[in-house]
C-alpha cells in the first residue's frame, strides 16, 4: 500500500533522480555515433542493436556497472554485469547466445570477486562467457559487459512501437531483499535457481513469438517510472500511471518508503505496453513464472507521463519539451 507520499513528491523523486539524470548525456553521444546500414534494422534507443540476418537476427548490447556498486559489493556487480546483459536480449524478444567482458581492477582479491558474480549468474542463466579484455592493478575498478543474442525478425519486441490506448504493464518479482550491500537495488535473483532465472526471462521471448506485446524494456537504472519515461520518449507516446496499481513488497518490513521502491532496479523486472485484448493473457504468463504483473496505466499520444495517486495528479516528463536521454529530438534522426 501507497502511504505518505503524493504524486508531486514522487514526480520530483523520479525526475530528480541520478539513475535518470544520468542518462541524459546519452542524446549527445547518439548525435555524434549514429551511422546508417542497410542491415541495421534497429539501435540507439533499443536495449540491444538488431542486426539482420536472412530471415533471423542478430542482437548486440553492452552494459556497465556503477564503480560505486563494484566497490561496495565486487560479487553483486559482477552477477549484476551479467544480469543486465541478459535482461536487454530478453526485453527484445531473443535468446543470449555469449557474452565477453572488460575487466580493470586494483587488486586482486577485488578481481575474483567480481568474476565469481559473472560466472555464478552466467551459469543460472545457462550463457557462456567466452572472452573479453583484463587491465589489471588500474587506479580504479569497472566491469562492462557485451551480449550477443538472437531472434526471429518477426518476432522482435522493440522499445519504440507502444501505441494509442495500450495497456502499460509493470511485471516484477517481488520475492527478494533490498540488497545489504546497495539500498536502490532489489535483489530477486541471487536465492533464485537457475531453472527459475531461465524461465522468468522466458517469459519475453514467449511474448514476442506471440506478438502479444506491442513494446517493452527490462527495468533498469531509472526504476520503474524512469524506464517507462524512456519507453515512452522513443515511442513518442504518453501515458497516465496509478500509483496504487504498481506491484510492490511489503514496503514497511523491508524498511523502505514508495518513493524509494520506484526508484530501485528491481532485480527482475520489465515494463510492457500490450493490446487491451492481450493483458490477461501476458499477466498469466509472468503469474506463472512467480512473478507479480500488473496494468498500471494507459498510453496516450500527450508526450507526457502523468502519474495520479488519491485523485492527485502530477506531471513527471513532458517529452514535447526535453527527454530523458537529452534532448527533446535526438530520436527523430534515427
Amino acid at each position: 500500500m501507497v502511504k505518505n507520499c503524493s504524486s508531486q513528491s514522487v514526480a520530483t523523486a523520479v525526475r530528480e533522480y541520478e539513475g535518470v539524470t544520468r542518462k541524459h548525456a546519452i542524446g549527445e553521444i547518439i548525435r555524434s555515433l549514429h551511422l546508417d546500414s542497410p542491415d541495421v534494422v534497429a539501435s540507439f534507443g533499443e536495449d540491444a542493436a538488431v542486426i539482420r540476418k536472412g530471415d533471423d537476427a542478430l542482437l548486440l548490447a553492452a552494459d556497465g556497472i556503477w564503480n560505486k556498486l563494484m566497490e561496495a559489493d565486487p560479487y553483486w556487480s559482477g552477477f549484476c554485469a551479467v544480469l543486465v546483459n541478459i535482461h536487454d536480449i530478453a526485453a527484445m524478444g531473443g535468446d543470449a547466445l555469449a557474452l565477453v567482458d572488460i575487466l580493470s581492477f586494483t587488486d586482486e582479491e577485488l578481481m575474483h570477486e567480481v568474476t565469481r558474480g559473472m560466472a555464478d549468474a552466467a551459469s543460472r542463466f545457462g550463457v557462456p562467457i567466452v572472452g573479453g579484455h583484463l587491465h589489471p592493478h588500474t587506479p580504479y575498478n569497472v566491469i562492462d559487459v557485451a551480449v550477443l543474442g538472437s531472434a526471429t525478425l518477426d518476432s522482435i519486441i522493440y522499445s519504440d512501437r507502444a501505441e494509442d490506448g495500450d495497456a502499460v504493464i509493470a511485471a516484477i518479482d517481488l520475492n527478494g531483499r533490498v540488497h545489504p550491500s546497495c539500498a536502490m537495488n532489489w535483489d530477486s535473483v541471487t536465492m533464485k535457481d537457475g531453472a527459475t532465472l531461465r524461465a522468468q526471462v522466458k517469459v519475453m521471448k514467449t511474448l514476442g513469438e506471440g506478438h502479444l506485446v506491442t513494446s517493452a524494456k527490462d527495468i533498469s537504472n531509472p526504476g520503474i517510472i524512469g524506464t517507462l519515461g524512456m519507453l515512452l520518449e522513443v515511442s513518442r507516446k504518453g501515458a497516465v500511471i496509478d500509483l496504487h496499481a504498481i506491484p510492490m513488497p511489503d514496503l514497511a518490513a523491508h524498511g523502505i518508503t514508495f518513493e524509494h521502491w520506484v526508484r530501485m532496479y528491481p532485480g527482475m523486472g520489465f515494463i510492457l505496453t500490450a493490446n487491451q485484448n492481450h493483458v490477461d493473457e501476458v499477466c498469466r504468463l509472468f503469474r506463472d513464472v512467480g512473478m507479480a504483473a500488473r496494468v498500471i496505466g494507459t498510453i496516450n499520444t500527450t508526450k507526457e507521463l502523468t502519474i495520479t495517486y488519491q485523485g492527485n495528479s502530477s506531471e513527471v516528463f513532458d517529452f514535447s519539451l526535453d527527454g530523458i536521454l537529452g534532448s527533446r529530438d535526438w530520436c527523430q534522426s534515427l
